[in-house]
């Protein structure tokens, strides 16, 4: 995908390489996420990218290798942005933005508040895998989403460009 994204003109993509709730299966596994985005991350080093690897660098199960990533790195000419999620989670990322402001500017007692809320609430939803998962809830809060029965080893070129083509006939508005 990164090289048709890169053919296309697409400026910017995400992969989530593991989330926070991953860390919690058999340790083989754990590994072998971990494994997989050094791997990834060894062959983006070989492309034309913008590198930013993002996730709870303060947990010991981010990948060691990948910490001097986690500022934007270019390789080659840099003509796409990657954004890599590596041990993400939807918990961490608000708590980091409102920690940090980047996102939010908020203050001590807003902050008690949306973690209140947050572990008042359950996270269960009805359906099968057409959730965000976690996946980026801050910046997707104007996202349209294009769902697929497929799971990523079974998700061809064919339908990703379906699933552009879809795009392009949304009405972007951002709630303008």
């Amino acid at each position: 995908m990164y090289n048709e994204c890169l053919a296309l003109g697409i400026p910017e993509i995400t992969f989530y390489g593991f989330t926070v709730d991953n860390t919690k299966r058999p340790g083989a596994q754990i590994e072998a996420f971990r494994n997989a985005c050094v791997k990834a991350v060894a062959e983006l080093e070989k492309r034309d990218a913008d590198l930013l690897v993002v996730g709870n660098t303060q947990s010991a199960l981010f990948p060691e290798e990948l910490k001097r990533f986690t500022q934007r790195t270019r390789f080659g000419e840099g003509r796409i942005k990657v954004n890599f999620l590596v041990n993400y989670g939807w918990n961490w990322d608000l708590n980091h933005a409102l920690k940090n402001g980047d996102q939010v500017n908020a203050t001590t007692s807003r902050r008690y508040r949306v973690r209140r809320y947050l572990e008042d609430r359950s996270h269960r939803a009805l359906g099968r895998r057409r959730r965000l998962s976690g996946f980026l809830p801050i910046q997707s809060v104007y996202a349209d989403f294009y769902v697929v029965d497929e799971l990523w080893p079974d998700f061809t070129l064919d339908q990703f460009h379906k699933a552009l083509a879809w795009y392009q006939d949304q009405d972007v508005t951002l709630g303008g």
